[in-house]
């Protein structure tokens, strides 16, 4: 029996210092144990400091897969007991499925919450200054082991143990790992320029980017 991706843990956390020089961030978070109200901007309870790359609708909430864990762990062995539900920042902690198996745009049931997938990870210095190893960021940009951020279509309530249910798949060719791979590679030609301008529920940062490389290539010729 194959089993069904799960929400295992949902997290949140305040702003508070990180790091020797206490810089402000909401990476810090803990379980909850009872109901969450997912809204537009993110999970009751939950902060980020810097909204200039952090929250807002399209990054409202951040999911990691539990599979990934055992991997740091393997990566960084001096460190593996650090490598946890929770060690990511992580909003929710999804099982039984990973990068390869979620997709942009997918639109996922959690309790009674309708979410979609919008981009993956791109780690910041918090990523470092949280686990104290400046390697963390590169090896996860290089590996893919991003996890992935989500829009929130339908405000509701999700709670540990709730189905992470994919009711729609518009984008079945471009699963987060492939985009991550694209994103790692820093190489993208005109054909898939015009390819990530048309996935549905791309975030629109990504989106505009692509527009703009886009408009440089045709400007500079053949």
């Amino acid at each position: 029996m194959i089993a069904s991706p799960e929400v295992v843990a949902v997290h949140v956390g305040t702003i508070a210092p990180l790091g020797p020089k206490a810089v402000p961030s909401g990476y810090r978070k803990h379980a909850v144990a009872g109901p969450v109200h997912a809204g537009e901007f993110g999970l009751a309870g939950d902060a980020q400091a810097d909204l200039t790359v952090h929250g807002g609708a399209d990054k409202a909430v951040y999911g990691y897969p539990l599979s990934r864990y055992p991997d740091w762990a393997a990566a960084f062995p001096d460190l593996s007991g650090i490598f946890a539900p929770g060690a990511m920042g992580e909003n929710l902690v999804v099982a039984d499925v990973d990068e390869t198996g979620i997709h942009i745009g997918d639109r996922i049931r959690s309790g009674s919450a309708l979410l979609q997938i919008t981009q993956p990870r791109q780690p910041c210095f918090k990523l470092a200054l949280a686990l104290g190893e400046p390697r963390l960021a590169r090896t996860m940009v290089r590996r893919g082991w991003c996890g992935w951020y989500y829009r929130v279509l339908e405000p509701g309530v999700i709670t540990a143990g709730d189905a992470h249910t994919v009711v729609e798949r518009p984008n079945p060719d471009w699963s987060i790992a492939r985009f991550a791979e694209v994103i790692a590679a820093q190489a993208m030609g005109a054909e898939l320029l015009a390819e990530l301008l048309a996935i549905e529920g791309l975030a629109p940062n990504w989106q505009a980017k692509a527009l703009r490389r886009l408009a440089d290539l045709r400007r500079a010729g053949p």
